[in-house]
Parts: structure tokens; C-alpha cells; sequence
């Protein structure tokens, strides 16, 4: 297949990528600020935290991904595992 019928996808073009990235990089901007603005009814004390739950959430994430790094290390088999 040529590059000139090649098919392209939306997200090829750079210039769209950076384009969803100004978006949602605006949407967590303003949820952020909204965070500071909107009073929660929250039960707990650490709900009363400014950006707390966005805290908790990318601090869960990382913790996720370290967690199965190192999982990896211990459950992973031999390339060739199943062709012995």
C-alpha cells in the first residue's frame, strides 16, 4: 500500500493530539479550581482537603503501576515457557 492510500487516523496528525491534550488539561484545571468553589457534604474529615480526591486518585494510580512492576518480576514465565 502507497503512503498516498494509506488511511490515516485522527490522532497521526500531532497537531490533534495536542489539541485533546489542551482540553483535557483545561478540564482538570477547572475541576480543580471547581474543587475550591463548591462545597462538598463530605463525612470524613480528609474530605474537606482541597483536591483531595484527585490527590488520592493519582497517588493510587502510581502505587498501581509500581505495584505491578513489581509483580512482573515475580509472576512473569520464559519467553519459551510453552514450548518446552
Amino acid at each position: 500500500m502507497s503512503q498516498d492510500t494509506a488511511k490515516t487516523h485522527i490522532f497521526d496528525n500531532p497537531r490533534n493530539v495536542n489539541i485533546v491534550l489542551a482540553i483535557l488539561y483545561a478540564i482538570c484545571f477547572l475541576l480543580v479550581i471547581a474543587d475550591f468553589v463548591i462545597h462538598r457534604h463530605t463525612t470524613m474529615e480528609w474530605g474537606k482537603i482541597p483536591a483531595f480526591y484527585a490527590l488520592y486518585g493519582f497517588i493510587a494510580c502510581v502505587l498501581l503501576v509500581v505495584v505491578a512492576k513489581l509483580m512482573r518480576k515475580i509472576v512473569m514465565r520464559k519467553e519459551n515457557y510453552y514450548d518446552e
